[in-house]
């Protein structure tokens, strides 16, 4: 379906489109090459192609004058859409290193009383800014609650993602991340990976993305002693706006390596309240083949949270 062009195409003034030479030996009515003009200097594609279609079968011996027109007209949007790409390419190349950067923050509590005494607290933050090749992508997540005076969840997440297009939809990636989950018995780790993905799908309403690599893992286990690891990173980003105001997401990821895998999902439904804000409910499960001493395997979280986006 086409669309208006942007408010800048539509400043195109009526008497400049009229003022353009119409084709030699003109047989059109003087009304028509008026209403022809008039569409045009609307700068709307639809509109201007409906005006033609009506002025072909009112006058079907002029084709060829009206191609004339047609092509004037579709030559000067193709120079304004290159204009205007300067324009945009040329506001990201120089855009300060704190511009440009689009992001969400999302915070939730709980607070119970009666058998236990329960209090918690998830919050996080996501920022991504989109150049003409580069993304970066930043993330920080924390989850802390306690239950009958004792810490029940503690665990702290923060990554660093950029990656390059190459070519169509395929970019390279590189990522840093660094976690705490003292509960599970995690005291510290970071690991560092990088490889290729492929955007099956990145439109406004449908974003869908897979990468996959070599990592490397530092884990310090509570009173144990560091491992280091070579394994392998797999990854799926799915952000899906089936309704004006609703959204479906999933990330999912998967460090696999010899001894100790860390398999991660998280489900999100998002609706959108007004001004910005919008609530979230989610459901992250996380596995761990081989945690801690004492420590499950699979550990899950569910959420209710209030998104701002900015």
């Amino acid at each position: 379906m086409s669309r208006p062009l942007p408010a800048v195409l539509r400043l195109v003034s009526p008497l400049a489109v009229a003022a353009l030479p119409a084709p030699a030996n003109a047989a059109l009515p003087e009304p028509v090459l008026r209403m022809i003009a008039a569409a045009e200097s609307s700068g709307d594609p639809a509109q201007v192609a409906a005006v033609h279609a009506a002025a072909r079968a009112a006058f079907p011996d002029e084709v060829a004058e009206l191609a004339v027109h047609k092509t004037r007209f579709d030559g000067m949007i193709e120079k304004r859409r290159e204009e205007d790409a300067l324009v945009r390419h040329d506001a990201i190349r120089t855009a300060g290193l704190f511009e440009r950067w689009d992001g969400k923050g999302e915070l939730g509590a709980l607070r119970s009383t009666g058998n236990s005494q329960d209090t918690g607290l998830t919050a996080s933050l996501s920022l991504e800014r989109t150049g003409i090749e580069w993304r970066h992508k930043l993330a920080a997540q924390a989850d802390y609650q306690r239950s009958d005076e004792s810490t029940t969840r503690e665990r702290f997440l923060a990554s660093y993602e950029p990656n390059i297009d190459i070519s169509g939809r395929g970019f390279v990636f590189g990522l840093a991340q660094a976690e705490r989950d003292r509960v599970q018995g995690i005291a510290s780790r970071t690991s560092v990976s990088g490889g290729l993905g492929y955007r099956f799908h990145d439109t406004k309403r449908l974003k869908l993305e897979v990468k996959a690599g070599p990592a490397y893992r530092r884990t310090a286990l509570i009173d144990q002693p560091d491992d280091r690891y070579l394994a392998g990173l797999g990854a799926l980003d799915l952000d899906w706006k089936f309704a004006d105001s609703i959204s479906l997401t999933q990330t999912a990821t998967a460090f696999v390596q010899e001894e100790s895998s860390t398999f991660t999902s998280v489900t999100g439904l998002q609706a959108g309240i007004a001004g910005g804000f919008s609530t979230r409910l989610s459901y992250r499960v996380v596995h761990e083949t081989s945690p801690a001493d004492g420590a499950e395997r699979t550990d899950t979280l569910s959420r209710v949270t209030l998104v701002y986006d900015f």
